[in-house]
């Protein structure tokens, strides 16, 4: 199903004088009410001394989701041994892992009461296991603590090593997420340490494994993606047996960042999602301020609609 508008050539620069500088369109406006849940759930983080990525990634979601008592959990630090060009988290050299650190995240989804939770972390190239290891043992802890809880973790590439991927895959989590972010043409300006084959390559080892793990994955639009380039991503993900995809519009965090290409119109959104189930992906979440983590637990309810009205190869 073709977009309503072609998306830029891959090759477009970026200047300061694109829509990176412009007046954000109004669709991408978001309300900031502060309700009594969202000083609570910003009490209970800080009370356990843990990071989240709602706010270590400027994510527009912050005050819905934290209203909500919902927050998506940052492990391994605050530093990032990568450095992504779209990502506001810090580059640089992380300090050591803090041996409490899964008491304390199983902890606070105690506390909070919730139903599901998004662990992610920041990349630990610097790690023989890539955090593999405190992945699992976050699991484990949560598992232990708030038992009913659904487990999401959102994981990085672990540079392509299977048995690190293993490890995580054997803490028994629900869903294994793990975002591709872009169109392989712009990894280099988008994400020049990742491997995109190898992002791939990652989640269909995931929908291999079973034991009734689902399989997750997310992608920014406004980058310079052409439409041709998304179609064919989104393909290989259907190809790679991904049960869900989250795609939302890539929102500059800070004048470091890459700028914004295009602001992709809402109905372009609908689109897409049309285009990704066409092609094989069981459930596609879009809009302009979806991210992977945004209604992670809603996600799971429609993939299990979607297995009810058509099973799932």
């Amino acid at each position: 199903m073709p977009l309503s508008k072609p998306l830029p050539d891959a090759s477009s620069p970026r200047t300061e004088s694109e829509p990176g500088r412009q007046r954000l369109p109004q669709w991408l406006r978001v309300k900031l009410p502060q309700t009594p849940d969202f000083a609570e759930t910003s009490a209970v983080v800080a009370r356990h001394g843990l990071d989240t990525v709602c706010r270590g990634a400027r994510c527009p979601n912050i005050f819905q989701c934290f209203s909500q008592g919902v927050a998506t959990f940052l492990i391994l630090g605050r530093v990032c041994t990568r450095g992504c060009a779209f990502c506001n988290i810090s580059p640089g050299s992380p300090q050591p892992l803090e041996p409490d650190e899964p008491a304390r995240v199983a902890q606070a989804v105690s506390r909070l009461g919730l139903k599901h939770v998004v662990i992610t972390s920041v990349t630990r190239d610097d790690l023989p296991d890539g955090g593999a290891g405190r992945f699992a043992a976050v699991i484990r802890a949560v598992r232990q603590e708030a038992p009913g809880c659904g487990v999401e973790v959102l994981v990085p590439d672990f540079q392509g090593r299977q048995q690190d991927l293993q490890t995580v895959l054997e803490a028994g989590p629900d869903v294994l997420n793990h975002n591709l972010e872009t169109v392989p043409s712009l990894y280099r300006a988008v994400r020049p340490k990742a491997v995109y084959q190898a992002s791939l390559a990652l989640i269909s080892r995931a929908r291999a494994w079973g034991q009734g793990i689902k399989t997750k994955s997310g992608l920014m639009v406004g980058l310079g993606e052409t439409r041709e380039e998304l179609a064919r991503v989104l393909a290989d993900l259907a190809g790679a047996g991904c049960h869900m995809v989250t795609v939302g519009q890539y929102l500059r965090p800070s004048r470091r960042n890459l700028a914004v290409a295009r602001y992709v119109h809402p109905d372009e959104f609908k689109e897409i999602e049309a285009l990704g189930l066409s092609l094989g992906v069981p459930v596609m979440y879009c809009g302009p301020l979806v991210r992977s983590s945004h209604q992670a637990g809603a996600l799971l309810d429609d993939l299990d609609r979607a297995k009810l009205s058509r099973p799932l190869k």
